[in-house]
Parts: structure tokens; C-alpha cells; sequence
């Protein structure tokens, strides 16, 4: 009976191995097709852009585009000063990805080890002086701004346009006496449009992108200073995943299309 009972359990024990071969075959095509699946999976969640004055209009646009390409994913902007944002990201607001109008402001949050990996330089811009339409004080130079009698408004010296404006005056040895600096460069072009400054220094896209409310003047002392726009995730972003993606489409085709249409230049 002994042999019997041996040989019924190794019977048993076929069975059960053949069954278990049997039930791993048939589920492991589905498992792989779906871990495949996951692993091209489409972006999801929100994230949110904290981008240059300058870049108003352009990553409004690029957000909405974003948004379409990937319709699982949110895109929340706030625009101000560099340095008003720099601030604000040090002091722990939720920001993901940010996008400065110089390489000043994005050291200070590496130098701080608030950002992923390398910045992508994506832009460049340069100033240009916006006057009313029509130009009723004539400027024409650099030098005009310093005229007495001219209302001339410029970024304060922490803001990246404001900067700017400081190595035109170190360069050219004008020292220019503003009514007002303002903290983003918005903050000029709106005093120009209303008429409360006869000029102010403000980008060439803002001019372009004033749609004829302002005229702009062009002037040679301006390639003094051309501004460098960066670009980074953000260390504590709570999805690094679309971030990092935001980043490389402003980064790429498709985004520097807006960008040059836009009047920024090469990074």
C-alpha cells in the first residue's frame, strides 16, 4: 500500500505543478501587455509655472498648448519680477517649474538647491524704449532719456530688465534719473501706455506685444546687455514628471516657434 501511496502523490504533485505552469502562461501575456501600457502612460495632475513679467503672454499661450498635447495635465501660471518670484519660491511658495529673464535670479535658487538638474537656457531679449504713440518728446537715443524735462521710467535694479538698464548706463557713462522703478517690467510699459511716462525701458517683445499702444525706439547701446532666459523644475514640485516636460517643450520645436513669433531671440 506504501508504493501506492507514494506514487498517488507524486500524481498529485504533477497535476498541481502542470495547473500552476498552466495558470502563469495564460496571465503572463495580459500582465506584460499592460505594464507596457503603463509605462507609456500620458502625463496627469497640475503644475504650476512661475515665469518673467516678460513672459506673459508668450507662456500663456505655451501653457494652453501644453494643456491640448497633453490633456491629462493642468498648467497654472503666475507671472511677476524674477526676483519678486525668486522670493516668494524661497520662502516655500508651490511653484514647479520656474523661468527667469536672466541667469542672476535662477543662481540664486541653485545656489540655494532649490532646482533639478541644470537650467535650459531657452531665450534671449534685449531693451528697447517704449514711448508714447506718436513719440511726442522725439527720443531717439539712449542719451535722450536723461534729457531734463523727459519722464522716464525703468525696472528697479533687482529685476532682471532693471539690471540691464544699469550696464546700458555703465557702458555709455549716462546716468539716467527715473520718476519711477518699478518691481516687473510690466509696471514700465503700463506707465508709457497711460501716458504718466514719456519713455521707459522695457523689452523689445513688450513693444511687439503692445498690439500699437506704444511706439518703440531702437538703439544701438542695447546689445550692452542682452538678457539670458533659463529654465528648471523646481526640487519640491509635487509633479516632476509634467514639469520636466513643460521644460523641454519650451525648450523645444515647438515652443521656440511661439517664442521667436514673439520677438524673443536664440538662446
Amino acid at each position: 500500500m506504501r508504493p501506492l501511496a507514494r506514487t498517488s502523490g507524486l500524481l498529485s504533485v504533477t497535476a498541481a505543478l502542470a495547473l500552476g505552469l498552466a495558470a502563469c502562461s495564460s496571465s503572463d501575456t495580459p500582465a506584460a501587455t499592460t505594464s507596457t501600457s503603463a509605462g507609456s502612460g500620458a502625463l496627469s495632475g497640475s503644475i504650476t509655472v512661475y515665469g518673467a513679467a516678460s513672459l506673459t503672454a508668450t507662456f500663456t499661450q505655451l501653457a494652453s498648448d501644453f494643456e491640448k498635447a497633453n490633456p491629462g495635465v493642468s498648467v497654472k501660471t503666475t507671472f511677476n519680477g524674477s526676483s519678486v518670484l525668486v522670493t516668494q519660491i524661497q520662502s516655500g511658495a508651490p511653484a514647479d517649474v520656474f523661468a527667469s529673464a536672466d541667469t542672476a535670479n535662477m543662481t540664486k535658487l541653485t545656489d540655494a538647491d532649490l532646482v533639478m538638474g541644470t537650467p535650459t537656457d531657452f531665450a534671449t531679449n534685449t531693451l528697447e524704449i517704449a514711448v508714447p504713440t506718436g513719440n511726442p518728446k522725439n527720443i531717439s537715443t539712449f542719451t535722450d532719456l536723461a534729457k531734463s524735462g523727459v519722464k522716464t521710467v525703468v525696472c528697479a535694479s533687482a529685476v532682471p530688465c532693471g539690471a540691464a538698464t544699469e550696464k546700458i548706463e555703465a557702458a555709455t557713462g549716462v546716468t539716467l534719473k527715473p520718476v519711477s522703478e518699478e518691481t516687473a517690467v510690466t509696471g514700465v510699459l503700463s506707465k508709457v501706455e497711460t501716458g504718466e511716462a514719456d519713455a521707459g525701458l522695457v523689452y523689445v517683445t513688450d513693444v511687439k506685444g503692445a498690439d500699437g499702444k506704444v511706439d518703440g525706439v531702437t538703439f544701438d547701446d542695447s546689445k550692452e546687455a542682452v538678457n539670458t532666459y533659463p529654465i528648471a523644475t523646481l526640487k519640491d514640485s509635487s509633479n516632476k514628471a509634467a514639469a520636466d516636460a513643460f521644460v523641454k517643450y519650451v525648450a523645444g520645436a515647438e515652443g521656440q516657434k511661439v517664442l521667436a513669433a514673439a520677438g524673443f531671440g536664440q538662446p
